[in-house]
């Protein structure tokens, strides 16, 4: 693989896996579903491509407790990308909150 293909890998993460890796949801299928539900939104703009290519600084919108019927919405913006699936307070690193 070439030099500019490793570093352009380095720099976006696949929205998917981001979700899993920071613990939204338990399964990456579920991540999945969610974005192809069109649930998700990068940079106020709605996606259903689990490929979508999220970098730091994205502002993600998410469905909060759409799972257990209870209506709202998550705002996150997004600190860095995952290296791995890690505990929780390590996953809680990888975003803020945003008012």
């Amino acid at each position: 693989m070439p030099a500019g293909n490793e570093a352009e890998d380095r720099d976006w993460q696949r929205l998917d896996k981001w979700l899993w890796c920071a613990r939204f949801l338990k399964a990456r299928s579920d991540c999945v579903r969610l974005i192809q539900d069109g649930l998700i939104r990068i940079n106020r703009q709605p996606t259903d491509k689990a490929h979508a290519r999220l970098r730091p600084g994205d502002v993600l919108t998410l469905p909060f407790g759409a799972h257990r019927g209870v209506p709202g919405v998550r705002v996150i913006r997004v600190l860095s990308l995952a290296t791995r699936r890690g505990p929780a307070p390590e996953a809680r690193g990888l975003y803020e909150e945003v008012p």
